[in-house]
């Protein structure tokens, strides 16, 4: 069992971490207590952005263009409900939590958003005349999944204990946690499935996380 000491010192080594969690739970205390779709302009809705990329080709971008693109960053602050956020919360203080103890917080700060960012633009693409809002971290937090595996695969990582699991877990286990939700994403692209769930930001942030760690340098002995 870990000591008082050794918890705090782990808060004291995530507080980045834990401070975006605490703005994600604002932001979505303000999305429902707020002034009402005050949110929805950070939204990604994929036929605006792909509009907005018609007019910087044809070079009438103007400033709502750069709104839209930068909904490809600010849906991921978002949530559309208490469950919605919990569990990404609960998934991104796991895997990032590894990512700050192997990377540092500015490779942690950079995979988010870099995550953030692949997976709207990868449900762009799947979604291209979709006019339907898309919001939450699971593209940021599969891009983190996607680093570990990168790191897992490349690197003997000791087994991680985050707390407040009980034991250590193997690397190889957590990283399959990944994998499986990455494949999921891509059987029910592949199957023509039709879900609420933005299955290009998923993979798009994963394949983007395992990209980053593929060529990212870590203290750690190599396999």
């Amino acid at each position: 069992m870990r000591s008082p000491s050794s918890r705090f010192s782990i808060f004291r080594e995530q507080w980045l971490l834990l401070a975006l969690i605490a703005l994600l739970a604002l932001v979505w205390i303000g999305q429902v207590f707020g002034p009402a779709s005050w949110a929805e302009r950070f939204m990604v809705v994929p036929s605006e952005v792909v509009q907005s990329w018609g007019d910087l080709r044809s070079g009438t971008f103007d400033t709502d263009d750069i709104a839209r693109f930068g909904t490809l960053l600010g849906y991921a602050f978002l949530h559309g409900g208490l469950d919605h956020l919990a569990f990404n919360a609960l998934y991104l203080w796991v895997f990032a939590a590894l990512i700050v103890r192997h990377l540092g917080q500015g490779w942690f700060v950079a995979i988010y958003a870099l995550t953030a960012v692949a997976g709207g633009v990868a449900h762009v693409m799947l979604e291209p005349g979709s006019a339907i809002p898309m919001l939450g971290a699971s593209g940021a937090v599969m891009g983190f999944e996607g680093a570990y595996l990168g790191l897992a695969v490349r690197y003997r990582l000791a087994d991680p204990q985050i707390w407040p699991m009980a034991h250590p877990i193997p690397p190889a286990q957590l990283a399959a946690l990944g994998v499986i939700g990455v494949a999921i994403d891509f059987h029910d692209v592949f199957a023509g499935a039709e879900t609420f769930t933005a299955h290009g930001a998923h993979i798009g942030g994963f394949v983007m996380g395992l990209l980053i760690t593929s060529f990212v340098r870590a203290d750690e002995e190599p396999r």
